[in-house]
Order: structure tokens, then sequence, then C-alpha cells
């Protein structure tokens, strides 16, 4: 049984997942699942990745630009520097979710992230890694065929965990892979399936 779907404003058919939501159409369309090489942005799904922990990904999704502010633009050095008195001002501010494990694992995933950029060059060469620098193509009939963690999702967050990464479960690893496109798991039947 396939589990894409059919758009009817658009006629295309798309990851069940994607449902009706046009933010969350355009996430699939545009973003799931393309190959993200880019240091930044690969920090930025991996903070927004743990602060799904526990939430629908349209939840943060939907916060996504009030994250972005909130956290200077993901930028890893200005992060790393966060005291008290800006977990204070963060856990005030109603446009991103208010929980103070998960604002104080992004200020320490700051420090990880940058610990690994100076060992490895970029933080690309070392996540990549995992994948041995090629995306992992899947050919899923439906969503039922998908996993929610892989041994090689298991491997990374048992390294980033090493580094002192927070909020980096085997099934957060694997949602992120899928985001940033170390692995394709567009169904068979997606418009996007063959694009990618």
């Amino acid at each position: 049984m396939n589990r894409s779907k059919p758009n009817l404003k658009t006629k295309k058919t798309r990851c069940t997942w994607a449902g009706e939501d046009p933010l969350y159409i355009l996430y699939h369309d545009k973003e799931w699942g393309r190959p993200i090489r880019d240091d930044r942005l690969l920090f930025e799904f991996l903070i927004l990745e743990g602060a799904q922990a526990g939430l629908s990904w349209i939840t943060i999704l939907k916060r996504r630009e009030q994250y972005r502010l909130a956290f200077d633009n993901f930028n890893a050095d200005k992060i790393a520097k966060y005291n008290a008195k800006k977990v204070q001002a963060l856990m005030k501010n109603p446009g991103i979710i208010r929980n103070r494990l998960k604002i104080q694992a992004t200020i320490q995933n700051a420090k990880a992230y940058l610990a690994v950029k100076k060992e490895f060059g970029s933080f690309k060469k070392y996540i990549w890694g995992f994948v041995n620098n090629k995306p992992i193509i899947n050919a899923r009939r439906n969503l039922q065929e998908v996993p929610a963690n892989t041994e090689v999702s298991d491997a990374m967050s048992k390294d980033l965990k090493k580094r002192g990464f927070k909020f980096v479960g085997s099934t957060i690893c694997y949602a992120y892979m899928q985001a940033v496109g170390m692995v394709d798991d567009h169904v068979k039947g997606c418009f996007r399936y063959k694009k990618l």
C-alpha cells in the first residue's frame, strides 16, 4: 500500500507526513532530504531536532524563525558564551520551547560543536563521515517501512554523546539524518523520490 498522497492544489503526490499544512508542504518539497553541507545549517538542524524531543516537528517548524532570532541565527560562537542571565531571558521567550534542559543543551551543544569543528576542520566533515560522505538512498514503499533508528544513527548518537552533545538519542539522530539529506526516505510515489 503506497502511503504517499496527492495534494489537490498542486496535483503532486507527497509523503503522507507532509499533510495539508502549507509550511509542512513547503518544508517537505524544498528542504527535507536535500543534502546539507553548510556547517551553520547543520548545527541549526541539530539544535532544532533536539528541541523537537517529545513534540511534533511542525511545532518546531512554526517557531523556526523565532529560534533563529532567539539564538543569534545559530551562531555557535555566540551561543557557547551564553550565561545564566541569557538563559533566563530565553526562558521568558514565548517564541521558542521554554524548556530549561533544552536551552542549556543548546549551549552545551554549541561548545561541543565548536570542539568538533576544531578537531575535524568542519562539522560537515565529521557528521557526513557517518555515511562515508554520501547520502543513503532508500526505497521505502510507505511510512511504516521507515525505521525510528538504524545502526548508523546508533553510532552517531553514541559518538555525539561521548563528545558532550545533549538531546542526541538515536531516534533524534535518525530524524536529523533525514532532515539534512544524509538519508533519503522520501517514499516511492512521492514526487521528490526520484528528484533527489
